[in-house]
């Protein structure tokens, strides 16, 4: 029997075994991985801030004064003597109506004046006279009352005639129609050769006086006992003047260069709406606000001191809509924390109640963490790719 061939199948054999047996002696002996790292969220340390509280509000823009010219006579219209969107004076002569029949009419009530002057003269000696005779029994008592009489009729005559005059001389003045205020004039409603009548309804022009003007805009009264409270606190001051500033972005979201300052609140709250009404001062030297005009107003309410702010990535809500937070505490352990939320500033939130100074607030990293859970914590800042670091003019109310 030939065994070669059987031995050399024992030797590969063999061979086979011993390699495999190391290594699996080797992976017998090998430790078994570690726990997996703790989750990295990145957090902000609340700090408190000094804070201006601003609100944002719509509103329209308005003229500080407005005269609309009507005629104080009846007549033709005889000249237009202005240009229209152009700057007038007060006193200057905007339209001339016919004056030809109240020319006539104070010529007249001058002479009528000249006649009842030139007679008293004569009834005023008379009267005289009577008087001297009287006393001595020259003539009748009657007779002097008569003179008497006709000399304080004659006086009265004059006083009549001295007023006509001066009414006929005003009529004569109202045909020269002039500005009642200076300011912008805008379109005529009324031609050359148009008849106008006195006091009729609708007026020849509109004098508009647009520097400075009026920004009229709505609060919320809710808003305002909140304001109240928060000045009766402390919680917000005023500057020294205790005046508020405002500012004003226009229709194309650019900013006005100059400031307001808030003139009045209304005593009344509209029922249907529960707002009251602002009115704000604007300088308007260049004339680039135009009454009906949209902007919206910014105005600063107060100033808090030791203001919290949360960015608005690090509040979430809850399934009732609720705003929560979750913090890092001493233990490097996740805590939920409800907030109350009074508006936005920018892109963080004003926060009232719920966080304290050094609370640290997860900002990213919300999503793989749960309360309780042991977290490693890094500053927001050094936090790759942080969103959010550009802020908003906006202040908005918070719900």
């Amino acid at each position: 029997m030939n065994v070669r061939p059987l031995v050399k199948i024992m030797f590969a054999a063999a061979a086979l075994s011993s390699a495999f047996i190391p290594a699996g002696c080797q992976n017998s002996g090998a430790k078994a991985p570690g726990p997996a790292g703790l989750p990295e969220v990145a957090v902000v340390e609340m700090k408190p801030e000094r804070v201006a509280i601003t609100t944002e509000l719509p509103g329209r823009i308005s003229a500080f004064l407005i005269a609309e010219v009507r005629p104080q006579v009846s007549g033709i219209v005889q000249q237009r003597l202005f240009r229209e969107g152009s700057d007038v004076k007060a006193g200057e002569v905007l339209y001339r109506i016919d004056p030809a029949t109240y020319q006539a009419a104070w010529e007249s009530a001058k002479a009528q004046l000249a006649r009842a002057e030139a007679n008293i003269a004569a009834i005023r000696v008379r009267a005289e006279r009577y008087g001297e005779l009287v006393e001595i029994k020259a003539v009748s008592r009657q007779e002097y009352d008569d003179a008497a009489a006709a000399l304080k009729q004659a006086e009265a005559e004059i006083a009549a005639g001295k007023a006509a005059v001066e009414t006929a001389r005003i009529n004569l003045g109202y045909t020269r129609v002039i500005a009642p205020i200076a300011g912008r004039i805008g379109k005529s409603l009324v031609t050359v050769g148009a008849l106008v009548t006195a006091g009729q309804g609708m007026p020849m022009a509109t004098v508009q006086q647009i520097d400075p003007v009026y920004v009229d805009v709505t609060q919320s009264s809710a808003v305002l006992l909140q304001l109240q409270k928060a000045m009766a606190s402390g919680a917000l001051r005023r500057d020294r003047a205790n005046r508020a500033r405002v500012r004003l972005i226009l229709e194309d979201d650019s900013p006005y260069p100059l400031e307001g300052t808030l003139q009045f609140q209304d005593v009344t709250v509209d029922q249907t709406t529960g707002s009251y009404i602002l009115r704000i001062v604007f300088p308007n030297p260049k004339r680039v606000l135009l009454p009906g005009m949209f902007v919206r107003a910014v105005l600063e309410e107060g100033v808090s001191e030791q203001a919290l702010l949360v960015p608005q990535q690090g509040v979430s809500r809850d399934p009732k809509g609720n705003p929560l937070a979750l913090i890092v505490d001493a233990e490097n352990k996740v805590q939920p924390r409800r907030l109350t939320l009074v508006r936005t500033i920018g892109d963080k939130w004003l926060v009232s109640d719920g966080l304290s100074a050094g609370d640290r607030v997860i900002v990213e990293g919300m999503q793989k963490v749960r309360p309780g859970a042991a977290v490693q914590a890094v500053p927001f800042a050094e936090a790759a790719g942080a969103p959010g670091k550009t802020a908003a003019p906006a202040a908005a109310k918070a719900n």
